[in-house]
């Protein structure tokens, strides 16, 4: 199943509420700032981090976007640039 990268924020003033939003989204990404994530996820568990979060939030005050930045694999046309300190890539590795 091909993964898609997606870039995760909240915008959340409860303090209860965001941490059980952040800690829900560390098991589905990686943290690239405290209230922003990338993600690379199956269409399934796109579904399931949405699932997940349902309960934490406050629907009238809360807000979490989803930005699709193409395929997770790399193929796609992605572009991060920032202002002040340099952006730099995540490096992943694998520790066996």
């Amino acid at each position: 199943m091909a993964r898609s990268r997606f870039i995760v924020s909240y915008d959340i003033s409860d303090d209860k509420r965001r941490s059980r939003v952040h800690r829900t989204l560390m098991n589905f990404g990686d943290r690239l700032q405290f209230s922003l994530f990338q993600c690379d996820l199956t269409a399934r568990e796109l579904v399931a981090l949405r699932a997940a979060l349902h309960p934490h939030l406050n629907h009238a005050e809360d807000q979490v976007l989803f930005v699709e930045l193409g395929p997770a694999d790399g193929t796609g046309a992605e572009r991060i640039d920032a202002v002040g300190r340099p952006y730099a890539a995540l490096v992943r590795v694998r520790i066996v």
